[in-house]
């Protein structure tokens, strides 16, 4: 039998100032029903407007994990995310009356502690879990790299290499579950050089940094009164990865190797697992003599490829590998070929009739049209060389009309997404 995702049994509510924004807030964490996910509410703002804990949505990964959506955003995220993926919490609303999210003492362990206080309540739904067909890997410069191998439940392993002769190289491996979490996370401080303050300080970071969040180092070792770990800086990055993987919305069963880990290289990972998860091997369901048998498009209107997953009336993913043989290139534009939005959308459209077709008798006599557009974004541009992986999930279908969501991926990041409406009728 699966796990059900989970929610809070009851409200939560800390406070405190941000690291960097130094502004005082209040987060109230609240129960979330099933599917819903994490997101966070601006109540401080008109509107009160949210923004989901997702990948799609990181705006920023300078010493901290940044969520946005258009001008809404919250900082500082991952240790809370860090607690609730710890306690395997799934759903939850945080409302936050702040632009950043409290540090309190630099730690994990307040909101650790009042997530696992306040209780869990089971959903009627399965819980969400990624579970790795193979290795995952993603490497930056200067000696930055991560693997993620298929496992069960979740293993951080994590070296860090500092010049400051209280740090050096430091290298650990952790489970992270709930007791193991506690013991052994949970209490590591943020940390940072005091070199460093008054540039950070001018670029609007860590205005609310002090001895009281932070484990400050100057060139005699800790100015703190002692470290609570002697390897305390490495668990604390260990933390703020499991913090940074809970964006993927999922939970993740993996072991995962991180050698000199950042926010910008953590999220980097959960992207690469998030498309790995999404599309797999990339292995046909549905070769293209196949998809014509159910589209009527061809050439040059045919744009989908191959379907590499099927959930019937629930989910398709289908890839479309764009060449500079493409004939819009002639036109669009002659020396910076840029793939037409409008196509990008029509494209993610053919995937999503074919989601429809097996909602019908006699799908060979019926033809898709599509009634609506809504809530369109370009997010990049797809050029030659890129594969666009479409994924399309069934929102409502009544008396032959539907609506879907869909989503297109370049290389696990997002460029493109909208809702459709669409309706079935004769050929």
């Amino acid at each position: 039998m699966s796990a059900q995702q989970r929610t809070i049994a009851k409200d939560i509510k800390l406070s405190g100032h941000g690291v960097h924004s130094g502004e005082a807030a209040t987060v109230t964490l609240k129960p979330a029903a099933a599917g819903s996910g994490i997101s966070f509410r601006r109540i401080d703002l008109d509107g009160s407007p949210e923004v989901r804990a997702t990948l799609d949505n990181v705006s920023d990964t300078r010493l901290g994990t940044t969520v946005g959506d258009g001008d809404t955003k919250v900082l500082t995220v991952e240790h809370l995310l860090a607690s609730l993926v710890a306690c395997q919490i799934d759903n939850v609303m945080i409302d936050v009356d702040g632009p950043e999210i409290p540090i309190r003492d630099g730690s994990f362990h307040d909101y650790f502690s009042a997530v696992r206080d306040a209780g869990v309540q089971e959903l009627d739904a399965p819980a969400k879990v990624i579970r790795l067909k193979g290795p995952v890997a993603d490497s930056k410069n200067g000696g930055q790299s991560y693997v993620a191998a298929p496992a069960s439940g979740l293993t951080v392993s994590a070296t860090i290499d500092f010049e400051h002769t209280a740090i050096g190289r430091q290298f650990g491996s952790f489970v992270v579950e709930a007791n193991s979490f506690e013991s052994q996370i949970a209490r590591a401080r943020t940390f940072g050089f005091k070199s460093d303050a008054e540039a950070l300080r001018a670029e609007g970071l860590a205005k609310g940094a002090s001895l009281e969040n932070t484990v400050v180092l100057d060139e005699a070792g800790v100015m703190n009164d002692g470290l609570r770990f002697d390897d305390e800086f490495l668990r604390h990055k260990v933390g703020d990865i499991v913090g940074d993987l809970g964006l993927l919305g999922a939970r993740l069963e993996a072991h995962v190797v991180a050698e000199r880990p950042s926010h910008a290289g953590n999220v980097a990972l959960a992207r690469a697992i998030a498309a790995h998860a999404r599309h797999g091997s990339r292995e046909a369901r549905m070769d293209v003599t196949k998809i014509m048998e159910y589209l009527p498009h061809r050439y040059p209107m045919l744009l989908v490829d191959r379907i590499t997953d099927y959930d019937p009336g629930k989910r398709v993913v289908g890839i479309k590998n764009v060449t500079i043989n493409e004939p819009f290139f002639q036109g669009h534009f002659p020396g910076h070929p840029v793939m037409p939005g409008v196509l990008i959308v029509e494209a993610m459209a053919q995937v999503g009739g074919l989601l429809l077709m097996d909602q019908v008798e006699n799908p060979e006599g019926k033809v898709v049209y599509f009634m609506s557009v809504d809530r369109v974004k370009w997010r990049r541009p797809v050029t030659p060389g890129d594969t666009l992986v479409f994924e399309l999930e069934m929102l409502q279908f009544r008396r032959g009309v539907c609506k879907v969501q869909g989503k297109a991926f370049v290389e696990g990041v997002l460029v493109s997404e909208a809702e459709l409406m669409a309706t079935i009728v004769d050929k």
